[in-house]
């Protein structure tokens, strides 16, 4: 009774004062595997009341647990795995048994286990409590007496198991604050979202993309705040549609697990503005796409972390980790990948985990200090995106938003913005072209002639110019100026038939009127 007595009062003080978890406990309740995976001095205790009356006995017991050890670790740690091996027995066995507790046993292979035991003699329990001050550290007190009776052995066990249970309890409660709902509502919406824009011209048009409401800077300057928010419902491309839905499919249910479903919405939403607001104030493309919101979701495992080391390194925290820091290095490294909003989503994500906290689970203190510094960077990076209006648009940008005007033969629109932005930035062929191309639908032909010389000036090799310069030319019945110009048209792109055929009917027109 000895040895169950010290077993129990060694299993309360790990489990109650030193926080270990059960991992696994056998049915007699005689054998105890207890894991905390932070501790590093040793992440497993394995306690084990019994008798082993000889040494071959302690030594095969010895070896499986280093075996059991190697398929603990290959489930709690991807490093070394130290066990600490304690027997509590009424005897020690009768042979020579010490050269088996003299050095650490390890298993073989990279991923080593390593086990060092100890046999507690039950009968000398101020011995057994220095060697557990040694494992444990000198503050440990075990108060240990001789005159116990059974029914305190039954206390401290009902306690330690109690603890155990209640804890166990605690923690899985955290990963149930709601069932999976709003993650699979986004994902149908993203799906809807594209088939629409397919059928209304194809989610790879810029023309659809802004039609909408993709991240698109220029019309955000022009009060279109809304595309702080759209643009995480829409893909460009197939597999651009495919890998975040995978992504939100995976990530989603854990974080609205653990926040709960209306705060999982407010993160996600949250952390979508903050993707495309830190892609607006760091990159002038033109994009699209959910990454944002669903590097919030990182974000707020993040802030779980913060919260609670412990549970996440244990449930989900090197994976996660390794997860993350890949589809960084992949957004740092491949063109195209609007990193600045994955990184905004981010930190977006964390900020309103911060903000939001778990449920049944509030600190108004830091939430506030969370809302008040999140909202006053808000504001900051707004007033110098808005201010600074100049260094949030590009040439490309300012192109797209023309081409679109003038698809839509919205001309007068499409002049004032390309003849700002010319104020602004000077000749461009590029922006140029353009005036020309609106000066013409709008009946202001010679204004139209001047901008295509002055782009056949900055670049002669722009063939359109060419082209267009020689249709205006045949439009006043400058003949032999649109046929130089037509001429150069097609030296530059002789597989363009339109080229080959103005040609041919400037001929025409010059041999008619000769005769």
């Amino acid at each position: 009774m000895t040895a169950e007595y010290l077993f129990w009062k060694t299993a309360n003080l790990l489990i109650v004062n030193e926080h270990y978890r059960i991992l696994q406990i056998s049915k007699d309740r005689q054998e105890i595997w207890l894991e905390k995976v932070e501790n590093k001095s040793s992440q497993i205790y394995r306690l084990l009341c019994t008798s082993l009356d000889w040494s071959h006995l302690l030594q095969r017991d010895i070896g499986l647990v280093v075996g059991n050890g190697s398929k603990v670790r290959n489930k709690l740690v991807r490093g070394h795995l130290t066990i600490t091996n304690l027997y509590f027995m009424p005897l020690p066995p009768v042979d020579d048994y010490e050269y088996l507790l003299t050095q650490p046993k390890y298993s073989p292979g990279k991923g080593r286990v390593k086990v060092t035991s100890f046999v507690l003699d039950s009968r000398n329990l101020s011995s057994s409590q220095k060697t557990l001050k040694q494992l444990l550290g000198e503050q440990v007190t075990l108060d240990l007496h001789n005159d116990f009776i059974e029914e305190e052995i039954q206390n401290i066990r009902k306690q330690a198991l109690s603890d155990a249970s209640t804890r166990a309890k605690a923690e899985q409660a955290i990963f149930h604050s709601g069932i999976p709902f709003f993650t699979y509502i986004l994902i149908a919406i993203q799906l809807i979202v594209f088939l629409l824009m397919e059928f209304k011209g194809g989610s790879t048009d810029s023309s659809t993309l802004i039609n909408f409401g993709a991240k698109f800077n220029p019309l955000i300057l022009e009060g279109e705040w809304w595309r702080f928010f759209t643009p995480m419902f829409l893909h460009i491309g197939f597999l651009h549609l495919v890998m975040n839905s995978l992504a939100l499919y995976y990530l989603g249910p854990m974080v609205e697990r653990i926040y709960g479903n209306v705060r999982f919405l407010f993160l996600y939403l949250f952390a979508g503005f903050a993707g495309v607001l830190a892609s607006f104030l760091f990159s002038a493309n033109l994009s699209a796409g959910a990454s944002g919101a669903i590097f919030g979701c990182f974000g707020a495992l993040l802030y779980f972390g913060v919260i609670f080391p412990r549970l996440f390194m244990r449930s989900l925290g090197f994976n996660i980790l390794i997860v993350l820091a890949i589809n960084l290095v992949f957004g740092f490294t491949i063109p195209g990948i609007d990193n600045a909003g994955h990184i905004g989503g981010l930190l977006g994500g964390f900020a309103a985990a911060g903000i939001l906290r778990f449920p049944r689970k509030k600190r108004l203190g830091s939430q506030a200090i969370f809302l008040a510094a999140t909202a006053a960077l808000i504001v900051g990076m707004l007033q110098y995106g808005y201010s600074d209006s100049a260094s949030v648009v590009d040439r490309q940008s300012i192109l797209i938003l023309a081409q679109d005007y003038i698809k839509n033969e919205e001309f007068d629109q499409a002049y004032r913005l390309l003849d700002d932005y010319r104020a602004k930035d000077g000749d461009s062929p590029e922006i140029l072209f353009l005036l020309s191309f609106t000066e013409i639908k709008r009946d202001n032909i010679e204004n139209a002639k001047s901008y295509l010389l002055r782009v056949i000036e900055l670049d002669p090799k722009f063939h359109e110019a060419h082209y267009n310069l020689s249709l205006v030319y045949l439009e006043q019945g400058s003949f032999e100026e649109a046929k130089i110009h037509a001429e150069h048209a097609l030296g530059l792109n002789a597989d363009k038939k339109e080229y080959k055929d103005l040609l041919e009917n400037i001929s025409s027109y010059m041999k008619m009127s000769d005769t």
